[in-house]
This record gives C-alpha cells, sequence and structure tokens, in this order.
C-alpha cells in the first residue's frame, strides 16, 4: 500500500492546524488506497503551536513534529519536513486552513496519473491584494529567471513523487527556494482546479521584507541571469555616454556658441552612471556574500525538538 505525507509548515497555528489535521484525515479516509501521515513543522512561533503540535501527537499515532530553534522562513521549515518523510507521495499545504485540505485527494489523482508534481490552482484566491500582487511578481520572476511556463500556476499547495523530494533535499545549503528545486528537478509538472477560503485567523507571515528575501534566494541560487542583466546594463550606459559624447562633440564643433557645457549635464550622466554601477555591484555583491555564507556552512535549518510515535519508536 503506497503512503502519503503531509508536510505543514505551521507559524502561529495553534487555533488552526487541529483542524487543517481533521480535515485531511476525513479525506484521506475516502482514499482507501493509502496510508498517511503528518510531518508538522514549527517555524518557531510565537504563540503555542508547538505545544498543539505535542498534543496532537499524543492523540495520533502518525505525526512528527519538528520544532526549528529560530524562525528560518517557510521554505526552509518545508526542507526540514522533507527530510523526515517516510511516503511515496509527498503534500505541502498551508496550516491556516485557506488550502483546502478536503481536495488533497485531487493532488493525488493526478500523481497517479503519471505526474512528478501537481500544483493546485485556484479559481478564486482569498489572499490579500498585497499576497496576490506578491504572487503575481513572484510568478513572472520564475518564468523570466527560473523558466516556468507561463500557463504553469505555482502554489504553496502541492503534490510531488518521492524521488523528486529525495532530489531536492540532496541541496543543503542555506537559503533554500522550493519552486527552483522542483522546477530543476523535472518538467512533467501539471495544475489541478480547487477552491481557497478566507483566513479565519490571524494575518499572513510574509511581510514585504520576507517576500523580497525570499525573491532574492530564488534569483541568486537557481539562475545566473541577474549578473548577465548587469552586464547588459552595463553596455547600455557605456553606449549611451559614447554615443552621446560624440554627438555633444559635433554640435560644439558644428555651433560652438550655442552648446554650453555646464555642470548640470555632467552631473545628471554621472548620476545616472553611478545609480547603475552601484546597482550591478549590489546584485554581485549578493552572489558574493551568499557564496560567502554557503562555503562557511551557514544552516538551512536547525531543529531544536523533536516530538511524535515514529521517533520515540526509532530511539527504542
Amino acid at each position: 500500500m503506497d503512503k502519503v505525507s503531509f508536510v505543514i509548515p505551521c507559524y502561529a497555528s495553534e487555533k488552526t492546524i487541529e483542524s487543517v489535521i481533521k480535515e485531511l484525515d476525513e479525506e484521506m479516509k475516502s482514499v482507501a488506497e493509502y496510508e498517511w501521515e503528518y510531518v508538522l513543522v514549527n517555524d518557531c512561533s510565537p504563540d503555542g503551536t508547538f505545544e498543539k503540535i505535542k498534543e496532537l501527537c499524543e492523540l495520533h499515532s502518525n505525526i512528527k513534529g519538528i520544532n526549528l530553534a529560530r524562525n528560518f522562513g517557510q521554505h526552509a521549515a518545508l526542507m526540514a519536513g522533507f527530510n523526515h518523510v517516510s511516503g511515496d507521495i509527498v503534500v505541502c499545504l498551508d496550516d491556516d486552513g485557506q488550502t483546502p485540505g478536503n481536495e488533497a485527494g485531487k493532488l493525488i489523482s493526478k500523481i497517479g496519473e503519471g505526474y512528478d508534481v501537481v500544483y493546485a490552482q485556484y479559481e478564486n484566491k482569498k489572499h490579500s491584494g498585497f499576497r496576490n500582487l506578491g504572487s503575481r511578481i513572484n510568478s513572472k520572476m520564475t518564468e523570466s529567471l527560473l523558466d516556468k511556463p507561463k500557463d504553469l500556476f505555482i502554489s504553496s499547495y502541492f503534490a510531488a513523487k518521492r524521488f523528486i523530494i529525495d532530489e531536492m533535499i540532496k541541496y543543503e545549503h542555506a537559503f533554500p527556494y522550493v519552486i527552483g528545486l522542483v522546477l530543476r528537478s523535472t518538467k512533467n509538472i501539471t495544475n489541478v482546479q480547487v477552491s481557497h477560503r478566507k483566513r479565519t485567523e490571524g494575518k499572513s507571515g510574509y511581510s514585504l521584507k520576507k517576500l523580497v528575501s525570499l525573491w532574492a534566494n530564488g534569483f541568486t541560487a537557481f539562475s545566473v541571469k541577474p549578473l548577465r542583466l548587469a552586464t547588459c546594463l552595463g553596455f547600455l550606459a557605456a553606449s549611451i555616454g559614447f554615443i552621446s559624447s560624440i554627438v555633444l562633440a559635433i554640435r560644439k564643433l558644428m555651433h560652438p556658441a550655442e552648446i554650453m557645457l555646464g555642470w548640470s549635464s555632467t552631473m545628471s550622466v554621472m548620476l545616472i552612471l553611478g545609480g547603475i554601477i552601484l546597482i550591478v555591484l549590489g546584485i554581485i555583491g549578493e552572489y558574493i556574500g551568499r557564496l560567502y555564507m554557503c562555503m562557511n556552512r551557514a544552516p538551512q535549518y536547525i531543529i531544536r525538538e523533536r516530538v511524535g510515535a515514529f521517533y520515540e519508536k526509532k530511539e527504542r
């Protein structure tokens, strides 16, 4: 009998994670040909989320609980969960109930049709305007930098075959970007339509700072295109400066009395060129800084504590 592992990153979900588990249990009971387990990863929540996870582990023999030492972010929490799954199929979803657990069977069924990864696609997303804008920017970024197909919808609710997960966890460096790891592992990906719910408790943990950090992980860890863009900007600025100098010199020779060379034009050119140079240096510095941190083996995540019946059996 095949097994499904549900990996759920948890942050400030003390009041929602239990209902997510109940809904998934009801759904999986209708899919009789599968066993299932849960890997709940607490990303250093400020509330009592890990205490709730402990309670759930005591009530259910198929739940593994992981408590991270500090807040590493959703993608690092997913990677921590991936390293502790035992299923043939891995399903990832949110802890707040917005991703419908009662439609997990759709993703699992689509995997059975031969796809390596299946992403949930929402007809009407219930995220805030800020989150939806971030999702659109992320989609465009992955299209241009990571060669994501334009018709593929990427979301936090997806299912993947075990060999894809095994390939993803080979990436042990800091700054993981799950979408990039999926796209570099396979192109046999599809979507399935599911519903999307409004948030009933709390608010999204994604701030502007976290979204920018996530995008930086994507384009510095899985693409050199930003460096190529920086090179193109340098050539463009140099070409504009060279052509402008020639035009200005010709006009000065032809109309010496009309053309006045002043500080304003010089400063404008210097500001433009200086700005481009700083942008290029910033991009290069981002790459070098991340390389330095990876060489120094900055941790992808740190586990403070593990709980659950599976771990107890393993330790005996």
